[in-house]
């Protein structure tokens, strides 16, 4: 194409010139030099056409050779030889997105991986509860189990972990409506105060149990615009794992304040720190932080966190942990609510 659009043009300019020259009615040496300089400037710029048209076809060539030679890992590398402005942002542009299609490929794969996992440890989760139950449950009707104190025992024991089924099928519902993107939120201007107040309330029974005590330090003037309900029940998860992994007779800290045009909720437990190679993973699906998966006396299903981590994200906001302390600080940021 380069190479037809070079030679129609210097053809027709020549032409043009050849025409002109012949009407001037110029004869003897001076047509001759005349039509010996528009023939040299011809050949000239067909030369440079042409050049110039191989080099953009050769380079056009090795940059379709760099795509199809993309390897398995789907990383683009550039051809080595040298590229024209054009086709050098255009090789950027594809080492770009194959980037982004790679990162996306990694992305699926974990995803994927993560629910493999949670569908093999919810299985084992639930099926410990259900062999407690069913053994109850076959004990009372053999009669082995006849006295009242036992039976009542018995009773209280399968209520317990009837209830702990229902809070893992609730996390399990909440965590699937978060992945497929159906998570409904009624916006309304909140304070972060109030969410804390009431969040530090609710728990206040379980950090009593746990012998911990909690402290709550919130700026009263912390607007939100969130759904009060799912934005509670993500700091509460953070609030409740905070307490079941601060030893009795630790602290509990719960601060909000605005910072800029963000307003930032942090949780500072003292549970002696979270591992750094650990940290990554904190918010993954089913991590409790060791392979065991030996149900605890909350009987939970490591799903907390990354519902937290949900809800947050579904606000546009962001959640991360760091060690800090006798423990380890969660820090929600969150868009701060204008007038």
């Amino acid at each position: 194409m380069l190479a037809v659009v070079a030679a129609v043009t210097v053809s027709a300019t020549l032409a043009g010139v050849v025409a002109i020259t012949l009407a001037m009615i110029i004869e003897g040496r001076p047509k001759n030099i005349v039509l010996t300089v528009v023939a040299i400037g011809g050949l000239v710029g067909l030369g440079v056409a042409l050049v110039n048209a191989r080099t953009v076809v050769r380079a056009s060539r090795s940059l379709v050779t760099a795509v199809e030679n993309v390897p398995p890992s789907g990383r683009f590398t550039p051809p080595p030889t040298p590229l024209p402005a054009e086709l050098r942002t255009i090789g950027a542009a594809l080492e770009q997105a194959y980037e982004r299609l790679r990162l996306g490929r990694e992305r699926e794969r974990a995803l994927e991986s993560a629910r493999r996992e949670l569908v093999a440890w919810v299985s084992h989760d639930l099926r410990t509860p259900l062999a407690g139950m069913r053994a109850m449950v076959e004990a009372l009707e053999d009669g082995v189990a006849d006295d009242p104190e036992t039976v009542k025992r018995y009773h209280v024991q399968i209520r317990v972990e009837v209830d702990r089924l229902t809070g893992m099928v609730e996390d399990l519902f909440e965590l699937s409506r978060i992945h497929a993107g159906s998570l409904r939120l009624s916006l309304a201007r909140t304070g972060l105060g109030d969410l804390v107040a009431d969040t530090l309330a609710a728990v206040e029974p379980l950090a009593r149990a746990e012998r911990v005590r909690l402290s709550g330090e919130a700026d009263p003037h912390v607007p939100v615009y969130a759904d009060a309900g799912h934005l509670g029940r993500a700091v509460r998860n953070l609030v409740v794992n905070a307490i079941r992994h601060t030893p009795a007779g630790g602290t509990v800290l719960v601060r909000a304040a605005a910072d800029g045009t963000a307003a930032r909720l942090s949780v500072l437990d003292g549970c002696g720190g979270i591992p750094e190679e650990d940290l990554p993973r904190v918010f993954d699906v089913a991590f409790r932080g060791e392979a065991a998966r030996t149900p605890g006396p909350d009987g939970g299903a490591g799903l907390g966190l990354a519902i937290a981590r949900g809800i947050v994200e579904a606000h546009d906001g962001e959640i991360g942990v760091v060690n800090e302390g006798p423990g380890c600080r969660f820090t929600i940021t969150l868009p701060l609510g204008r007038a």
